[in-house]
C-alpha cells in the first residue's frame, strides 16, 4: 500500500467497543489510531455491552451523549454505535476505517459468534467499510493486563492496514495473556473451535424469592487447542489474527446440493 493509500484509509477512524466509553482498553486503541494523523471520532456503549454480538436495538430507543467534541456515549448496543456514527453522526462524511475494541477478554473460536466486539466490525462492513476488532486475552478470574496490546498494537495495525482489502473482509485480532508483552510471534490463523461449552446457568432468588438465573463462564477445564487455530496461537503466546468475511455461505455445500429441491 502506497503512502497515498493509507493516508486515504486512515483519514477518519471510528472507534467502537463494547466495554463501555471510558474502558481502558478503548482508550488504548484511541492512541494508537491517533498515531497515524486522521481524524479519530469515538462513539461507544454508555456501559459494558458484552455479550451483544451484531445485534440491534429494535424495541427502545438510542439515547445519546456528546461528552466532548468527537467523543460520544450511545445507550444502545456495539453495532448501534457504528450504524448511528454512519448514518447520523458522521453523515458529512463516513469513515473510512473503523477500529473496534481493545476487548477486555479474549474473543476466539466460536466466541466471535457473541463479541460485541467483533459485531461492531462486522457491521461497519456491512456498510463496505475496513474494520478490524481487537480483544487482550486475560488470565481466568483476573482483570485483563493490556502489557502485549500495549506493546505491540501499533505494529499489527500497520501491517493488517498495509495488507490487501477487498469488500466485506474484517480482521480479528487477539493478543495473549503475556506478562511484560514478550509474544513468540504474530500468527495469521483460522477460528478454532471449543469442545466444551464454557457457558452455564447460575440459579439464585431475589429478595421476593423469585429464581433468576446468571450466565456464568468457565474456560478452566478446556481441552488443548486444535494445532493451527486462534485458540492453540494465544496458548502458546502468539498474537492471533484471523481474517473474517462478511459472507457465511458455505460454498462447498452449495455447490454440492445444488440441485437438492429440483425435480
Amino acid at each position: 500500500m502506497s503512502a497515498d493509500q493509507l493516508t486515504a484509509l486512515t483519514r477518519r477512524i471510528l472507534i467502537v467497543n463494547d466495554d463501555g466509553v471510558q474502558s481502558r482498553g478503548i482508550a488504548l486503541l484511541e492512541r494508537a489510531a491517533r498515531t497515524f494523523g486522521g481524524e479519530v471520532i469515538v462513539v461507544a456503549p454508555d456501559e459494558e455491552r458484552s455479550g451483544a454480538g451484531q445485534s440491534i436495538s429494535l424495541s427502545v430507543p438510542l439515547r445519546v451523549r456528546q461528552i466532548e467534541p468527537n467523543r460520544f456515549a450511545v445507550k444502545g448496543s456495539p453495532a448501534d454505535c457504528v450504524m448511528l456514527a454512519i448514518r447520523e453522526l458522521l453523515k458529512d462524511g463516513p469513515p473510512t476505517l473503523v477500529l473496534s475494541g481493545v476487548n477486555h477478554g479474549e474473543n476466539l473460536a466460536d466466541d466471535l459468534a457473541y463479541s460485541g466486539t467483533s459485531g461492531a466490525a462486522m457491521e461497519a462492513s456491512q456498510f463496505g467499510i475496513p474494520a478490524i476488532a481487537f480483544s487482550q486475552v486475560r488470565e481466568l478470574g483476573q482483570m485483563p493486563s493490556f502489557d502485549v496490546a500495549e506493546k505491540h498494537i501499533e505494529e499489527v495495525l500497520t501491517k493488517l492496514l498495509a495488507a490487501p482489502w477487498r469488500e466485506g473482509l474484517v480482521f480479528n485480532v487477539n493478543f495473549p495473556a503475556v506478562p511484560g508483552g514478550e509474544i513468540t510471534g504474530i500468527e495469521m490463523v483460522p477460528v478454532g473451535r471449543r469442545v466444551r461449552r464454557p457457558f452455564f446457568p447460575i440459579a439464585g432468588k431475589d429478595g421476593r424469592n423469585i429464581p433468576y438465573y446468571w450466565v456464568g463462564v468457565d474456560y478452566a477445564h478446556e481441552v488443548e487447542a486444535t494445532p493451527g487455530t486462534d485458540l492453540a496461537s494465544v496458548r502458546k503466546r502468539a498474537i492471533s489474527v484471523t481474517p473474517l468475511r462478511r459472507d457465511p455461505t458455505d460454498d462447498y455445500m452449495l455447490d454440492q446440493l445444488e440441485h437438492f429441491f429440483k425435480s
